[in-house]
């Protein structure tokens, strides 16, 4: 007999809602309950796709609360869906305490492919995609300076997540520590109607925001240190 899930991971529209798969509309329409980050946001999303199922709260801080119960409530044969505002949820949202405690409790979950917002930005940024490395959110206060000293010897890369209203803090602190001629891209409302990515050094981005403004939810790609290309020693001594 086929291990029944306990826990589906449904990735939502990160703006555009047609950005939703159909399997994803189906668990959420077969769930017993769906675990949302914000139940107003979610709600709306159901209301779209005409799903009326019951909402409960899980978000950053309930989630260390709530997770034993929720078990419980599995282990007795409810069926959860987790969502986030936007995205796949536990990608810098909630959903990675209540996934590990799963696999402790050898209980099945399953993971939806779908929306994300740092995949179209590094894509479309222009910079490498062979090797890249995922920080989310810098560190708003501790440990900030550091962890920005770390990722300058950083050779893949770099995306970050930030809020509109400290882009231009962390493009300053970047070029500072980077290098104000290193290579980024600032991608913004991915996938709605004024979806920006823009594109240059640091400075330029720097400059770019100082006169436009900033709005909207920001994926932050950055190029990695360059390599430098040692020289061949000549293995051969010159002949006179």
């Amino acid at each position: 007999m086929e291990e029944k899930t306990a826990l589906y991971i449904v990735p939502t529209p990160v703006g555009n809602l047609e950005d939703i798969t159909l399997r994803a509309i189906r668990i959420l329409q077969e769930a017993d309950v769906i675990l949302a980050e914000d139940t107003r946001n979610s709600g709306k999303l159901l209301k779209h796709l005409d799903i009326q199922k019951p909402l409960e709260s899980h978000h950053a801080h309930n989630e260390h609360k709530a997770t034993a119960r929720l078990i419980e409530r599995m282990q007795q044969g409810t069926v959860f869906a987790l969502v986030s505002d936007a995205g796949t949820p536990a990608i810098s949202d909630p959903g990675f305490y209540l996934v590990r405690a799963c696999a402790e409790a050898e209980l099945k979950v399953e993971t939806l492919p779908g929306a994300t917002a740092f995949v179209p930005a590094l894509v479309n940024s222009g910079l490498p995609v062979d090797r890249f490395v995922f920080e989310g959110f810098l560190p708003h206060k501790k440990g900030r300076q550091t962890r920005i000293q770390v990722l300058a010897e950083e050779e893949r890369t770099i995306i970050f997540y930030e809020s509109p209203h400290r882009l231009l803090k962390t493009l300053g602190q970047l070029a500072e520590v980077f290098g104000e001629e290193r290579n980024a891209c600032v991608s913004r409302e991915i996938s709605k109607l004024h979806e920006e990515n823009a594109r240059g050094t640091l400075t330029q981005l720097i400059a770019h925001f100082e006169a436009k403004g900033v709005k909207g939810e920001i994926v932050l790609c950055v190029e990695g240190k360059p390599i430098e290309k040692k020289e061949k020693k000549n293995k051969y001594k010159d002949v006179d």
